[in-house]
């Protein structure tokens, strides 16, 4: 068990939370919500040890052993990849290395031979023998290859070594396991995965997230961080949502009736204060006025822009005609000969563990890269909006917020501008930031208008739910499923995928598709294959030529 008691955090004078008391019991996943900039991460941080309390202490009970997801993606770049996943267990990892140089010494004596066997003692209480094979197990279920276990960190990708810092967190049962943000860069199999795993999970979960369906799959309680507290629901997202609702609702309406008496009271003071033989009737009321309270309400700082994506022209029979497309990129081929065709209704959700692939053709339909071989042509009524998942280039310049949206805009009116910029959060003199300063999800807001004010009937979105916080995604979500054109899209986010998508297309590893007319969780459970498609590897393919 872990607890916080009393625990107060400070940045300067202001106070992310105060006088915060919750237990995390042994078998409960708690999942903890709140806006962007309320205190999440830090509350995490404040749990693992990373941070000290202004006020108040976090207490474990002696012997368990915490375990949390590291942050820094360089800090094990010299060491193999099967390795950093052990050092997860960090006294399981220094017994083994331990006993390795113990044997490796030419000078072997009798000291050493002591010390050997209580290390390997302990080494089998840890389930030391089983280290190797059950690391493995756990990289393998996030998608990292065989052939990768013992390669050097520092030759895996971003997105790779994500995947193996999660796995290092996961490993060897730790009592407490904090994750702050586990589903990012993961795709939607790994998060499958991710999720079975912690359904399972027997110890306690405390986890961070923006994926609202992660969260009502795998959490047991929730802890919501607004208004300068920590208040624990029991139960999932849905329910705190729920709940959190029905609160405000029934305090609302419980004022409203105290303001309607307040009322009454008043005007029967107002009317018999002065006539003596109603003047001790005036004088209970007016004690019974003093004791009503009203009850405070705070502003949430919750925040939800307003997205609504409107195209200027209604979208005619032809669409999109994709025929033999292929692309290599780094000498791997993502793309293989795919055809499919765009109907004028179609929301289409591209999936599949390789994230080059589905980049490469969201690149190649929005003009910015060529294909090797094949054609693609939109239809004569259709106008695009793209939104990149790396725009980094876009955000380098001195333009501010307002130039830079202004050169997309045909209408170079300012207030109309900035009407855009508003519906996204941008308010005031937010309009003249400058775009190199500017935070991720602020950056994905900036894109989320360019695309609001493209007015174009077909849109093309590649993870576009990344970096931006619940409440964000939440308003994207809406504005996807009432648009009345054509998408195109990636997504990282499950209820994202399964609310807006009507069709699946997945681009296999061997950059092959499967398509089908279909929601997502419909996919998901009519071809059980279709989850399995991801671990094809290269060897498989090998003994399929043989």
């Amino acid at each position: 068990m872990i607890s916080a008691n009393n625990v107060t955090y400070r940045v300067g004078k202001k106070a992310l939370f105060e006088d915060v008391n919750i237990k995390f019991t042994e078998g409960n996943c708690y999942g903890i919500i709140g806006a962007n900039g309320a205190g999440k991460s830090t509350f995490l941080k404040i749990l693992s040890g990373q941070l000290d309390t202004t006020n108040g202490e976090i207490a474990i009970t002696p012997g368990q052993r915490l375990s949390f997801l590291e942050q820094d993606h360089f800090k094990y770049d010299e060491f193999p990849v099967i390795d950093v996943v052990i050092m997860g267990n960090q006294r399981l990892y220094d017994v083994m290395k331990e006993k390795d140089a113990i044997y490796m010494k030419e000078d072997f004596s009798d000291e050493d031979g002591v010390k050997a066997a209580e290390l390997e003692a302990e080494f089998a209480e840890m389930d030391g023998w089983e280290a190797e094979s059950n690391a493995a197990t756990v990289l393998n279920g996030l998608g990292i290859e065989t052939d990768l276990h013992t390669a050097l960190m520092n030759s895996l990708d971003g997105n790779q070594r994500v995947k193996v810092l999660l796995a290092r967190a996961l490993f060897g049962n730790p009592d407490i396991l904090l994750l702050d943000e586990p589903t990012n860069h993961l795709d939607l199999d790994a998060i499958a995965w991710l999720e079975e795993f912690l359904i399972n999970f027997e110890n306690t979960v405390i986890v961070v997230s923006h994926d609202r369906y992660f969260l009502n799959k795998v959490c047991t309680h929730t802890c919501d961080i607004d208004y300068g507290k920590i208040q624990l629901y029991t139960g999932n997202y849905d329910f705190w949502y729920e709940s959190s609702q029905l609160l405000i609702k029934q305090m609302k309406e419980a004022n409203k009736k105290k303001e309607e008496q307040i009322k009454e009271l008043q005007e029967f003071i107002s009317r018999f204060s002065a006539n003596a033989s109603k003047s001790k009737q005036a004088t209970s009321r007016k004690r019974a006025l003093e004791k009503i309270e009203l009850t405070e309400i705070k502003p949430s700082s919750r925040k939800y822009p307003y997205i609504d994506f409107r195209p200027d022209r209604e979208i005619g029979n032809e669409v999109l005609t994709v025929e033999n497309l292929s692309k290599t990129i780094n000498g791997e081929k993502v793309l293989d000969n795919i055809s499919f065709t765009v109907g004028r209704e179609d929301k289409i959700a591209f999936v599949g563990s390789c994230e080059n692939a589905k980049s490469a053709l969201f690149e190649i339909l929005s003009g910015n890269m060529e294909p090797d071989e094949g054609t693609y042509k939109w239809g004569i009524t259709t106008s695009q909006a793209y939104f990149p998942k790396d725009a980094s280039e876009e955000f380098s310049s001195d333009y501010t917020i307002t130039e830079w949206l202004t050169g997309y805009s045909e209408n170079k009116d300012v207030t109309y501008v900035r009407g855009f910029l508003g519906r996204m959060l941008f308010a005031g003199e937010d309009g003249v930031k400058k775009l190199k300063v500017l935070s991720g999800g602020e950056r994905v807001r900036c894109l989320l208008s360019r695309m609001m004010i493209s007015g174009a009937n077909c849109l093309i979105f590649d993870e576009p739910t990344n970096h931006l916080d619940m409440e964000s995604i939440s308003a994207l979500n809406t504005g996807l499923i009432k648009f009345p054109g054509v998408i195109l899209f990636s997504c990282r986010d499950h209820q994202c995928v399964q609310t807006t998508a009507n069709r699946i297309i997945e681009i296999l590893p061997d950059g092959k598709i499967v398509d089908k007319i279909t929601t997502y969780d419909e996919y998901l459970e009519s071809d059980e294959t279709a989850r399995k498609r991801t671990v094809y590897t290269k060897q498989e393919s090998d003994e399929d030529d043989n």
